[in-house]
């Protein structure tokens, strides 16, 4: 039995119900079987990290149990606010006709009571009133490692896999997602299996006619609950938080569930899925004035809960933190801003008067966020950055130190992320941290005793990638009066895990926009900006910064890619194999992700693969978690495990968890590669490929290079259209229609 997940060739899962060609995997690197992305069940799975000597093991497992546990205790948090709401959906009194039928459909199911079977075609309910509740700060979390499947539960469960046709060697993860007693659920119901990520339905469905016979059915209501909630789970990992109803319903239609109505409300009806009625902007808003009473347009969605209560808790938390912010700052913010210049400038005034500032621009506007960072620590501040990667974290911190060296002497700051010995950069080290890093405790200013952040500023550096639980995370762990500059590149490719936040943010028009009129520099500066907006240009680039090289099918485009990474690159431009990052669309096909690494592992790193397929000196990418890539190498193998050098520190990564992640690095996808910047990049473009590149995987692949970019082409046209028609994948989410019932209109302070 396979167990791939449907994605794409860009490794992002289809929509619910289409079968999507490509390569996406389970396995290692590949951030859980999509391109940079979750699996199905995404931030649940274990993280296993540790490091070469016994008190460093100690020290990376500790961080890695610290974040999870950081994780579980937020979802916690979150699930507790919901249960004190009194009831899924707050509105309703005024409801009619086909509204009222759905609305009274779900609270039928919810007290037992028959449901209308029929409540979900064409709804018309009224808004769902979302009323604001204070922020509850999350504790500091235990560092308490989350705990094996025990030997004998894992025994049970795979003979209930064999005698259903089920590989064995899924047995440690059905007994992690289901825990205990899950041989149990598992023969109760059989499609309890589709929660083990990467497990498809039609495997799903032929494990359960060997376990049950004849009384195995499409139209068995276990199969349409498990159906639902699995389709929810695929739209997480393609990056909705929700599903419009309609859109649901055709997809069970399409898997063959008999009645997708009554599927939808069983999953209602047992918690595993939530309803919600978001109100709609009116077409006519001059129409609703003159007609009163008259109910405006809602969305009716579905979604699993945990991303609802997400979305929720982030709004709740950005709410807060406009509200706490004092009226009178003792900082002398304009002369922090007088001794900038430009954009620069700019963002200091906008965030002294501000508690929330969004700040856009490519690669060069980060030291307008380091001029900002250092500016506040000035003025006796603690103000951090956190970056999406250690190497996104390691730029950083050279961009301080330039702009703190630059600018003159620093004077002590206190408390303050930049105190340090006085007058030596070497202090912005611990104000430049990862987003990981930050929440798990390992890195910043750890936590106060209410649970918060201790500092005055946050700048959230690639703010594009945080998924919505990560931002709600971030928002409730901000102390009140504190500051929050959510700063990225608005063309790269959107977060790994559910949402789309920074681009909701900056859709909302809420706060200040900042935009950065730094342009990054060079011939690959200018082509990708132009790709940014639409326009696949013809740059000058006399030091063949930019090159071209056409292929005619896949077998070529290895070979050249192949010949550019050992001998063209490091000839021509003294770039080393390993500071050269080779891009490709996806990781099937015959010249995606897997297909490069073998290729370039036989010429740069030949070996038998003696340590489970690895070598040491391979170039690898560690996923400590799903949607989370670090770059590394391997170094050595052992009773403990898989030895590995990423970021500049040791990890072990336990014999177990090897196969799911760690894979070659030689090659990633433009999802893997987002947060890195390299010397040299080289974008291999199959034609296979064409239907699935998009503006923002091209903008994001290119922008990965910093002094020379190959470009392996064989796709003729499809680059041009791709750059000039295809936009970034829509998304579903709710988080507009909660800010905009949640989060005021912020006034200036004095």
């Amino acid at each position: 039995m396979s167990t791939e997940p449907e994605t794409t060739q860009d490794g992002e899962p289809g929509a619910p119900g289409a079968e999507t060609p490509g390569g996406g995997d389970t396995g290692a690197g590949a951030d859980g079987g999509t391109d940079g992305g979750s699996t199905a069940t995404a931030e649940g799975a274990e993280t296993p990290e540790g490091v070469e000597s016994p008190e460093g093991a100690a020290k990376q497992l500790s961080e890695a149990a610290a974040e999870l546990a950081a994780q579980r205790l937020e979802r916690e948090r979150i699930a507790r606010r919901k249960a004190e709401k009194q009831g899924p959906v707050a509105a309703g009194g005024k409801l009619s006709g086909t509204a009222a039928e759905l609305l009274a459909a779900v609270r039928a199911v919810e007290s037992g009571e028959k449901p209308a079977t029929t409540a979900f075609r064409a709804p018309e309910p009224a808004p769902r009133a979302t009323v604001p509740e204070p922020a509850r700060r999350p504790e500091p979390a235990p560092a308490a490692a989350p705990s094996a499947p025990a030997p004998e539960t894992v025994g049970t469960v795979s003979a209930v896999l064999v005698e259903g046709g089920a590989p064995d060697t899924l047995a440690p993860q059905v007994a992690e997602v289901l825990g205990e007693g899950a041989d149990e659920r598992l023969r109760e119901d059989p499609w309890q299996l589709l929660r083990v990520p990467g497990v498809r339905p039609e495997q799903a469905d032929g494990f359960a006619r060997a376990l049950l016979g004849a009384e195995c059915g499409p139209d068995d209501e276990r199969r349409g609950r498990a159906l639902t909630v699995w389709l929810l789970d695929q739209a997480a990992i393609a990056g909705h938080t929700a599903l419009d109803a309609p859109a649901l319903t055709a997809a069970l239609a399409q898997r063959s569930v008999p009645d997708p109505d009554a599927a939808v409300q069983s999953a209602l009806a047992e918690g595993e899925a939530l309803l919600f009625q978001d109100a709609l902007d009116s077409p006519a808003p001059a129409q609703e004035d003159d007609e009163e009473g008259e109910e405006r347009p809602v969305r009716v969605l579905v979604g699993l809960e945990r991303y609802a209560l997400a979305e929720e808790s982030l709004a709740d938390g950005l709410a807060r933190v406009v509200n706490s912010l004092p009226k009178e700052d003792t900082a002398d913010w304009p002369s922090a801003a007088a001794s900038a210049s430009g954009s620069a400038a700019e963002l200091i005034r906008a965030v002294a008067g501000h508690s929330i500032v969004l700040h856009t621009g490519g690669e060069a506007s980060r030291a307008e966020a380091a001029a900002l960072v250092v500016a506040a620590g000035r003025l006796g501040l603690r103000a951090y950055a956190a970056a999406h990667t250690p190497d996104g974290r390691r730029r950083f911190a050279a961009l301080l130190a330039h702009a703190q060296s630059s600018g003159g002497e620093v004077r002590e700051a206190g408390e303050g992320a930049l105190g340090g010995e006085e007058g030596v950069p070497g202090g912005t080290d611990r104000a430049a941290v990862t987003v990981a890093g930050l929440l798990a405790g390992a890195e910043g200013p750890g936590r106060d005793a209410e649970g918060t952040f201790s500092l005055d500023l946050l700048v959230v550096l690639d703010a594009p990638q945080l998924d919505v639980e990560t931002a709600a995370m971030l928002a409730e762990s901000l102390p009140d009066g504190a500051r929050l500059v959510l700063s990225g590149d608005p063309g790269v490719l959107w977060s790994a895990g559910p949402g789309r936040v920074f681009a909701d943010l900056l859709a909302a028009r809420v706060w200040p926009q900042v935009a950065s009129r730094t342009p990054d520099p060079g011939p690959i500066g200018e082509l990708v900006s132009g790709i940014g907006i639409g326009e696949l240009n013809q740059v000058e680039a006399p030091g063949k910064e930019v090159v071209i090289v056409p292929v005619r099918d896949a077998g070529e485009a290895v070979h050249r890619t192949v010949q550019l990474v050992a001998d063209s690159v490091p000839r021509a431009f003294g770039i080393p194999a390993e500071q050269t990052q080779v891009i490709t669309p996806g990781h099937g096909g015959a010249a995606g992700t897997r297909a490069l690494n073998v290729a370039l592992k036989e010429r740069l790193n030949p070996g038998p693969g003696r340590f489970g397929g690895f070598d040491p000196g391979d170039r690898i990418a560690y996923s400590p978690e799903p949607g989370r890539t670090v770059p590394g190498l391997v170094v050595r193998a052992d009773a403990d495990g898989l030895h590995l050098e990423c970021a500049g520190a040791p990890v072990v990564v336990p014999k177990d968890r090897v196969e799911r992640s760690v894979r070659l690095g030689w090659a990633l996808t433009a999802h893997q590669a987002v947060g890195l910047r390299l010397p040299a990049a080289v974008v291999v473009l199959p034609g296979d490929a064409a239907q699935s590149l998009t503006r923002p995987w091209i903008y994001t692949a290119f922008g990965r290079a910093e002094r020379h970019l190959s470009v392996v082409h064989g796709v003729d046209q499809a680059l041009a259209r791709a750059v000039a028609e295809v936009p970034q994948k829509p998304r579903t989410t709710r988080l507009p229609a909660l800010l905009k019932a949640q989060v005021p209109i912020p006034t200036p302070a004095n």
